[in-house]
């Protein structure tokens, strides 16, 4: 007799998790804390789900994902407006946590959606230390842009903050340093992301750290990952416009900002560039080109660990 597969729905808080299983329907709750994880790991190794997916809830997953994988259960994070769209195609409207829970282990049955190894303590730290960076970062441009209008008997504090924000940026730049010089592996991705001229160290190890799927997938996998893929919007007859949408938010930012320069700078990607322009694409349409374009070249360079060279367009992805 066959064994009846269980899908895990859990719908993520800051202090409670909420547990449904597909088909059984049956719902609990557990803290969102160590002794919550060790009761939530015990019971789900019980039931041995096929699958078990939460929704990404500003970080709040995170215990409960390292705790899960960390002794092989398949759990998997996914875009929470994944599952809200999945809601109202069911027709279900209303919204509590247990409910929620419950859509959240049958989009599981439904869509199954790929569970993807979890990174490594390394990888995470080098994940969560390029993440602080870019904080400090926007803060400094923050109180830099305040500086300037500020009252008289302010700007002596702003400065103070400035100059602090400014030290801590030199201390994870060291810190970061030191976590790269640490992976061999790291440092030969490093030199071949950064060969491609448009760019540099942090958007390099931004990659390495939150896109470890790079090299890994084909060029259409990659760009509806990384959701830099167009989508269609068309009926009928009418033929609507194309964007880009999902996808990891970060990976995007660094894209934006290496297109960018490459649009100036690479050979490659300003000739793309200008002859989208040419055709009377729009600068900002041009530019989400050259962010595929861009990552179907990276991937390529990752996958066959080859330095870029002008001639290099990734035709291999």
């Amino acid at each position: 007799m066959e064994t009846q597969e269980l899908f895990v729905g859990i719908d993520v808080s800051k202090s409670v998790m909420d547990v449904a299983v597909y088909p059984t329907m049956e719902i609990w709750q557990v803290g969102n804390d160590p002794a919550g994880m060790t009761s939530l790991v015990q019971r789900l190794q019980t039931l041995a789900p096929k699958l078990i997916v939460l929704e990404a809830t500003g970080g709040y997953q995170n215990l409960a994902v390292a705790c899960l994988g960390a002794v092989g259960l398949p759990v998997v994070a996914v875009n929470p407006r994944r599952v809200r769209y999945h809601a109202r195609a069911l027709g279900r409207l209303a919204k509590t946590d247990r409910l929620d829970a419950s859509v959240i282990a049958h989009f599981a049955y439904a869509v199954r959606p790929a569970v993807r190894p979890l990174p490594d303590e390394a990888m995470q730290h080098l994940s969560a230390t390029l993440a602080r960076r870019q904080q400090l970062t926007g803060m400094l441009t923050s109180e830099k842009n305040r500086l300037d209008t500020a009252h008289l008997h302010i700007r002596e504090r702003i400065q103070s903050h400035i100059t602090w924000l400014e030290q801590e940026l030199v201390d994870l730049d060291k810190e970061i340093g030191q976590q790269i010089s640490g992976s061999t592996l790291w440092q030969e991705d490093r030199d071949i992301l950064q060969s491609f001229k448009g760019v540099g160290p942090i958007s390099a190890l931004t990659l390495i750290a939150d896109l470890p799927e790079l090299g890994h997938l084909d060029r259409k996998q990659i760009a509806a990952l990384v959701g830099v893929a167009p989508l269609n919007n068309d009926s009928g007859i009418r033929r609507g416009q194309r964007s880009i949408w999902g996808g990891r938010a970060r990976i995007r930012s660094v894209l934006y900002m290496a297109a960018l320069s490459a649009s100036r700078f690479n050979p490659v990607i300003r000739a793309f560039y200008q002859k989208l322009i040419a055709a009377g694409k729009k600068p900002m349409v041009a530019l989400v080109a050259c962010m595929h374009k861009l990552l179907t070249i990276l991937n390529a360079m990752m996958k066959h660990r080859t330095l870029w060279v002008p001639d290099y367009h990734g035709a291999a992805a």
